[in-house]
Formats: structure tokens, C-alpha cells, sequence
């Protein structure tokens, strides 16, 4: 089984810092073989409040998504998308082909 990140998203409000996400996160999604799967700005998000925009990260197991989450270099990225915009992220574990 793959481990996905499944991120809710708010507009970026913050251009600046999600391109600093952006630029942080590309070496620790190496580091983790992470595989951007879907990104929709005009996702149709019926129950999803004020979220706008969706992104399925894929990971080839469930650990990998966790250990990456939890990586300190992955922290500090964090701290640039929470900035850039208000978000949830769920990691699940899952086989969607």
C-alpha cells in the first residue's frame, strides 16, 4: 500500500511564501520519492468550507508520508505554506492505482 498526503487549501494569500514553500520543499520531496499525483485550483469541494484548491501527494508507503511530514526539513517548509495559506493535510494510506 502507498501513503498519500491529501492538502485542503485556502487561496494563497501570501505569494512570497509559497514560493519559499516551494523552493524548500523540492529537495525533501526527493528525499522521500513524493510524486505530486493532482493539484486543482477549481476543485469542486462541496463539503469542504472555505477551501479552494486540492493536491494528492503520493508516497511509496505509508511510513515514507509520516517520516516526511515529521521531517525537520520538511518543518520548516511548513511554516512557509501555513503562511502562504490556511490549510488541512491528511495522511492516509491507500492503493489508488
Amino acid at each position: 500500500m502507498k501513503g498519500y498526503w491529501l492538502v485542503l487549501g485556502t487561496d494563497v494569500t501570501d505569494p512570497e511564501a509559497q514560493a519559499e514553500y516551494g523552493r524548500l520543499w523540492a529537495p525533501v520531496a526527493a528525499k522521500y520519492g513524493a510524486t505530486v499525483r493532482r493539484g486543482d485550483d477549481a476543485p469542486a469541494l462541496v463539503e469542504a468550507g472555505d477551501k479552494s484548491r486540492v493536491l494528492l501527494v503520493e508516497f511509496e508507503s505509508l511510513a515514507k508520508a509520516r517520516a516526511c511530514y515529521e521531517d525537520p526539513d520538511y518543518q520548516a517548509a511548513r511554516a512557509f505554506a501555513t503562511k502562504a495559506a490556511t490549510r488541512e493535510l491528511v495522511i492516509f494510506e491507500g492503493d489508488l492505482g
